[in-house]
């Protein structure tokens, strides 16, 4: 089978425009953080924490002795409004004073739809330029967890417009992702091997390319919201000066709020990751004759489906909801990084094809 070389470049190309352009995006994300007073989330932030002063006082609500200074965003003049409208005056004043963020949320979110659009054509020209499914290595496949990972981000950014900047915390694992794939992953285009040359690779991989992109954007919300939760923690115990990376839970939103994004990823990218597990062991039964044969790709993709379903498991059960659910939750992730780059590279087994010299 020929490869037409010039797709292939032509998609190696692109590749390396679409890091690029999120590298782009990352900036722009910083520099909503930067600009924003506390962030254009942030403010979000800022609502539910009074409330839960004010509830828990158990009164009345209480007007502030003293109008907000302009350190702090006014959370009724903020995006958030919970149907209460500000002043003139203040309204206009946080625009203006936000407008610069405004300006490179907006951007970021344009790069990285670029740079989405960019990374699916050299996907696809990958494909197109060898004439099969473009995951058939581990630089193919690294290459398509990061475009799942970026296009997740953006349909919880749809659903959740407030989470923008958090742009900054997915993108950067992307870039470090795709980095590695072009450099120390990278193969180049090729047929498959005899192995892979099944019907089922387009059913099982792309099953562990679409649940392992989801989990990423989950990964990421588990590690803001416990830093989120330690600064809650830590500012009514009257700590004194805060460290970093606690210290980004003032910018961050609520814990409520992120809690929800890494559960509902995890809910959607579980059965995915079920059906992946599912398919590869008809694929085995097929090529090899049996189901299951604990290889340690197949013990460690187990490993990792136990630890995400004890994650939902101990998320719908009150007494583990929080801090404890989002270790469980990194815990899973962990087993996923180590059982694609360990077990791939380091561990010998029936599932080696990383496409590595």
């Amino acid at each position: 089978m020929a490869v037409n070389a010039g797709l292939a470049q032509l998609s190696d190309t692109l590749f390396t425009t679409s890091i690029a352009l999120y590298s782009l995006a990352l900036v722009s994300y910083c520099g909503e953080y930067a600009f924003g007073r506390r962030g254009r989330v942030a403010e979000t932030a800022a609502v539910p924490a009074t409330a839960k002063v004010l509830v828990g006082a158990g009164g009345p609500e209480v007007a502030p002795s003293a109008p907000p200074t302009s350190s702090a965003p006014s959370a009724v003049s903020g995006e958030a409004g919970d149907g209460a409208a500000g002043s003139p005056e203040k309204f206009g004043r946080d625009a203006v004073v936000n407008r610069p963020a405004q300006r490179f949320g907006r951007l970021a979110v344009l790069l990285t739809l670029l740079g989405a659009a960019g990374h699916l054509t050299s996907i696809v020209l990958r494909g197109t330029a060898v004439d099969r499914i473009p995951w058939g290595n581990m630089y193919e496949f690294s290459s398509a967890v990061g475009f799942v990972a970026v296009a997740a981000f953006c349909v919880v950014l749809a659903r959740q417009p407030r989470i923008r900047y958090l742009g900054m915390f997915v993108m950067l694992p992307v870039i470090l992702l795709m980095f590695l794939a072009g450099t120390v992953l990278y193969a180049k285009a090729a047929p498959l091997v005899p192995a892979l040359r099944s019907y089922w690779l387009a059913i099982h991989v792309t099953a562990a390319i679409t649940a392992t992109g989801t989990f990423l954007v989950s990964f990421v919300a588990s590690v803001l919201y416990l830093i989120r939760e330690r600064y809650d923690r830590l500012v009514p115990a009257g700590a004194g000066t805060i460290r970093f990376p606690v210290s980004l839970g003032s910018r961050l939103p609520e814990s409520r709020l992120l809690d929800q994004v890494a559960y509902r990823t995890v809910a959607f990218g579980f059965p995915v990751w079920t059906f992946g597990i599912a398919a590869g062991a008809m694929w085995a039964e097929a090529a090899w004759g049996r189901y299951w044969g604990w290889d340690p790709k197949e013990t460690w993709a187990f490993i990792a489906w136990v630890i995400y379903a004890a994650y939902l498991h101990a998320r719908s059960t009150a007494g583990w909801r929080g801090r404890k659910a989002a270790w469980i939750n990194l815990l899973g992730y962990g087993a996923m990084t180590f059982n694609f780059f360990v077990v791939n590279i380091v561990v010998a087994g029936l599932h080696s094809y990383a496409g590595l010299s």
